[in-house]
């Protein structure tokens, strides 16, 4: 198959759809592979990486576009790369096509397939290609939290972990899934005061298990989370339904009774946000105050720090890459449920339940999409 890898365009969007030495497993499965000039620079990784990985290098998105059977990326098509699709040209990205039908449309116009990362599932119905970013966007939650924090940033002038003699910040996590717990492991290492609030009694007993006395667990009630979210100096908005829009948790009236210079880092931006106020902001300008609450809403957190960012996503996405150029998608989607689980859109017709249900399509299985 012939594989292509354009530079990402996204704004601050420095990561790339392979790495060379998953270039050269391609390579060495027989395959060719096509890669952007300067695709993989701002990691580190020249154009002669590439070459001497065994790719050829091109001068434009538009011929990787024209030539490519496949194409790898890691952020959605911006609109002007969705012109550049092709009928029967497979897309392997991230999607996340519930709060964009902008998007969504574009995808079914040209024609192609469409397999997003963020649901394809393994055999425990976990999301293996959206975990290794959500354990960085979880990492980097608190992080960029604690910064937003700092009076120079409009926060409250609270140091997560506090000092002797003065109490740590309270930090409320909602969502005890991937990103939920690596916000959890950042901000109880910070020394901060740490509740978790989710649904499953189940997933609470094994942070319990986890953290012990560390962390306070809570059931996640619509008033837990107003309690909990009224007296948080950070929350971190952690929540997923795969494939669909988040659910608003927090209501802008709750924000008006939040103490001015409170913080709240919304990771699940890139499905819509789960705080009634946010919108998504970038990497330039990612902070934004409403009713005294300082947000920070950017839509590809990985992208902060994209070197390890790529490296994580490459290690779980190659074999996905290697099936579908090995056996054509068809039998690779055939063969294998958790990657058909991946399957958004096929030749202008939505097969993920939760897209189609959200955005008002027809929903089209996609084992029937694909005979």
């Amino acid at each position: 198959m012939l594989i292509g890898v354009p530079k990402e365009i996204k704004n601050q969007e420095y990561r790339v759809g392979l790495v060379p030495s998953s270039v050269r497993e391609l390579i060495l499965h027989g395959h060719e592979v096509l890669v952007e000039s300067n695709a993989g620079i701002g990691i580190g990784f020249t154009d002669a990486d590439y070459e001497a990985a065994g790719a050829k290098v091109l001068d434009s998105a538009e011929e990787i576009f024209i030539k490519a059977e496949m194409i790898v990326k890691v952020k959605e098509p911006q609109q002007s790369e969705c012109k550049m699709l092709r009928e029967d040209q497979v897309l392997f990205t991230y999607l996340h096509l519930a709060p964009d039908p902008s998007q969504t449309t574009g995808l079914i116009a040209s024609g192609c397939i469409a397999i997003a990362y963020e649901t394809v599932t393994d055999n425990q119905g976990r999301l293996p290609l959206l975990a290794p970013m959500s354990e960085v966007a979880g990492r980097l939650s608190v992080q960029a939290g604690a910064s937003c924090l700092e009076k120079k940033n409009g926060g409250s002038g609270v140091l997560l972990g506090g000092v002797p003699g003065v109490k740590p910040a309270n930090v409320v996590v909602i969502g005890g899934g991937v990103v939920g717990t690596n916000a959890l492991m950042m901000a109880i290492g910070m020394g901060a005061h740490v509740t978790v609030l989710d649904k499953s009694v189940a997933r609470l007993r094994e942070l319990d298990m986890h953290f012990g006395a560390q962390l306070n667990k809570v059931y996640a009630t619509a008033g837990a989370i107003e309690e909990y979210v009224l007296s948080a100096d950070l929350v971190v908005g952690a929540v997923l339904v795969p494939g669909g829009a988040a659910p608003k948790l927090v209501s802008r009236e709750m924000l008006t009774h939040m103490r001015p210079g409170s913080v709240l880092v919304d990771v699940a931006i890139d499905q819509g946000g789960c705080f009634e106020t946010s919108h998504p902001t970038t990497h330039d300008d990612p902070i934004f105050t409403e009713s005294g609450v300082v947000h920070y809403c950017v839509a590809n957190m990985p992208g902060a720090v994209p070197r390890t960012s790529t490296f994580a996503l490459n290690n779980a996405t190659l074999p996905f890459v290697l099936a579908l150029a090995d056996k054509g998608y068809k039998k690779a989607l055939s063969d294998d449920q958790n990657l058909m689980n991946g399957l958004n859109v096929h030749k202008g017709q939505i097969t993920y339940k939760a897209v189609a249900d959200d955005l008002g399509y027809k929903y089209v299985p996609g084992a029937e999409a694909i005979k």
